[in-house]
């Protein structure tokens, strides 16, 4: 065979699985609809009331991307930091409600003992 053959063979072979794969794999997959179809009811109802709230979860996600897209930094410092400021929150408010507890438990040892 000669060496024009090969070449077409080749690029035919290349373009029908570069062309086909893809094809067979978009025509062998169900849509969404047919897959929430197939579901039980149970999971059926349980989807339909997740489906708003994991829409208004990525909706966030998306706007939080958009916004960390617009400074200087890169997306990946601006979550960082963004992760860091919720953490310093969560910390404070760990250790306010400690002190409170604190607090509180030095009162009632006051008043246990008649301090008051």
């Amino acid at each position: 065979m000669s060496r024009a053959g090969i070449w077409a063979k080749t690029l035919i072979g290349g373009l029908a699985l570069c062309v086909g794969g893809p094809a067979m794999v978009q025509w062998l997959r169900p849509s969404d609809k047919e897959l929430v179809e197939r579901y039980s009811p149970e999971l059926k109802k349980r989807s339909q009331e997740q489906g708003t709230a994991k829409e208004q979860e990525f909706d966030d996600y998306v706007t939080k991307l958009k916004e960390w897209s617009k400074s200087d930094k890169s997306i990946w410092f601006a979550a960082k930091e963004e992760a860091d400021a919720k953490q310093a929150i969560i910390d404070a408010q760990r250790r306010r409600a400690k002190e409170e507890t604190r607090v509180q438990r030095e009162e009632m040892r006051k008043e246990m003992l008649g301090e008051k």
